[in-house]
């Protein structure tokens, strides 16, 4: 293998390009980026850079691209197509890149509510382009802001508008903010934070549509009241960005398919949000939109493509996902899993002073761990859930040590 042709200047993609240089391979590395920009790191978006405090150039993950890594950057043009066989990738300029190995880190794209793809002052957040975007509209001194989508995004968003003295509406589908992630009960409480911070919380309810001239001016919503505002941030979820592979004989099923090991088709993986991997561990397939999983992926599928393809080449991919949100003065960090159908015990602190660990567990073992503002226990329990901890086993040893 000579060249890899890394279709994404994303973090995975940029750790994948990091970890093939460190690993020895002297060949050619071609980066392909639809955005203009190099690298850089996506959570401080919803959060410092959009709060003002940082400017975006802070986010850069540059400085470890250009320390000796000699990377061909095809920035600001988009992949339309793959030929497997002949081992090319089409762009949007004309051009191709030839490869003998091919990392596909093309993240996601956001949700957008249709109808509203044009109108100005509604906007999603994903690029550093979108969080400049809406940083203008936000700096025009709106009064109000809606956010569709109660989501972390969504809820990291609201927080920021309120810390810059924003009236927010908060609309989510949902009876209960990120039930279907964190269950009924600290769901409930994540809603109860945004109302105690002053957001207007709309529950159960979507969005009927927007009105406005130039620009939006009111949120209907399908539980016929309507909402003022100013400025709109959808963030109803995203699209793995696969749609530059169809037809290439890949398989696609929300997200690049892959084995166990990352690898998709002879000399080719996928790291990242666009990636959908077999967990060994778990025994089913599945999807992590999160930081530390995008840095993790892509590192592996860098070794993955580097381990060549003989019978038993490569290592599964079998990481416990980790998250964190920063919403006004808490931090929340889930290690694993959780969702509605699991077991949920609160084992540290308390709900009530929002200090606390909870424990999610499922045919007798822990699959996940949520703590707010508890940092130490969250990475406790990330390695417990490594270690394949039993769920009474957790339950004695969480109850013996719930000490501030």
């Amino acid at each position: 293998m000579r060249s890899v042709c890394v279709v994404g200047a994303s973090l995975a993609g940029s750790r994948a390009a990091q970890t093939l240089r460190s690993e020895g391979f002297d060949g050619t590395i071609t980066m392909v980026g639809e955005e203009p920009h190099r690298p850089y790191d996506r959570p401080p978006l919803s959060k410092q850079v959009l709060a003002g405090d940082w400017q975006p150039e802070r986010t850069a993950l540059s400085a470890g691209l250009d320390d000796g890594l000699d990377l061909d950057w095809r920035l600001g043009v988009r992949a339309t197509g793959l030929d497997l066989t002949a081992r090319r990738v089409s762009l949007a300029d004309g051009t191709a890149v030839a490869y003998d190995g091919l990392v596909i880190a093309t993240g996601a794209t956001p949700r957008r509510l249709a109808g509203t793809e044009d109108m100005a002052g509604v906007h999603v957040l994903r690029t550093v382009d979108d969080c400049l975007a809406l940083r203008a509209d936000l700096d025009r001194a709106p009064l109000r802001v809606v956010v569709v989508g109660a989501g972390f995004i969504g809820a990291e968003v609201a927080a920021t508008c309120r810390r810059r003295g924003i009236e927010v509406t908060l609309v989510e589908a949902l009876s209960v903010p990120l039930g279907r992630v964190l269950g009924t009960e600290i769901g409930s409480l994540c809603g109860e934070l945004h109302r105690d911070h002053g957001v207007d919380l709309r529950l159960g309810t979507g969005v009927e549509g927007m009105d406005g001239a130039d620009r939006v001016e009111r949120v209907r919503l399908a539980d016929g009241s309507a909402v003022d505002a100013d400025a709109v941030v959808v963030g109803v979820g995203v699209t793995p960005a696969t749609g530059w592979l169809e037809g290439s004989g890949l398989v696609l099923d929300d997200g690049v398919v892959c084995d166990e090991t990352c690898l998709a088709a002879p000399g080719v993986v996928a790291a990242g949000d666009v990636a959908r991997w077999t967990h060994a561990h778990v025994g089913e397939a599945m999807r992590v939109e999160h930081w530390d999983n995008a840095v993790q992926q892509g590192a592996h599928a860098a070794r993955r493509l580097l381990a060549g393809e003989g019978p038993g080449a490569g290592q599964p991919y079998c990481p416990v996902p980790w998250f964190w949100s920063d919403q006004y003065d808490r931090k929340i960090q889930l290690a694993g899993r959780a969702g509605l159908d699991a077991e949920v015990a609160v084992v540290m602190g308390s709900l009530s002073e929002r200090r606390f660990v909870a424990l999610y567990g499922r045919d007798g073992q822990v699959i996940g761990a949520l703590a707010m503002n508890w940092p130490a226990q969250a990475v406790r329990w990330r390695v417990r859930i490594a270690d394949g901890v039993a769920w009474d086993d957790a339950l004695t040893e969480a109850r013996a040590g719930d000490r501030p």
